[in-house]
């Protein structure tokens, strides 16, 4: 549920309510109880992509990136030490950074 701003023409008070998108518009202000309320467009919030196609990873840093290789480097190393099988451990559903992923 999204937040909005809302700000009186009567008496210049400005707040947030967080509501429903199907919810009406509110038009009686909380403080001076006129009917000139009214909703201001923001800016909104983050946009969360779902879905295939985006990968949560795809925008992050490069030195999280740098770690996260490291992390996967030592794992696989004490995987393969430990009697793993290691011929599948890369199409596990991990995307590595780099290619287009089928993203186009």
């Amino acid at each position: 549920m999204p937040t909005y701003d809302y700000v009186c023409d009567g008496c210049s008070h400005a707040f947030e309510l967080f509501q429903s998108m199907t919810d009406a518009t509110k038009k009686t202000c909380p403080k001076c109880k006129k009917k000139k309320l009214r909703r201001l467009i923001g800016a909104g919030g983050a946009i969360v992509f779902k879905g295939t196609g985006f990968y949560k990873t795809d925008y992050r840093s490069e030195s999280y990136k740098k770690g996260a290789a490291a992390d996967a480097s030592s794992k696989s190393s004490e995987g393969k030490s430990s009697g793993e099988k290691s011929s599948g451990e890369k199409s596990g559903g991990e995307k590595s950074g780099g290619g287009s992923g089928g993203k186009e």
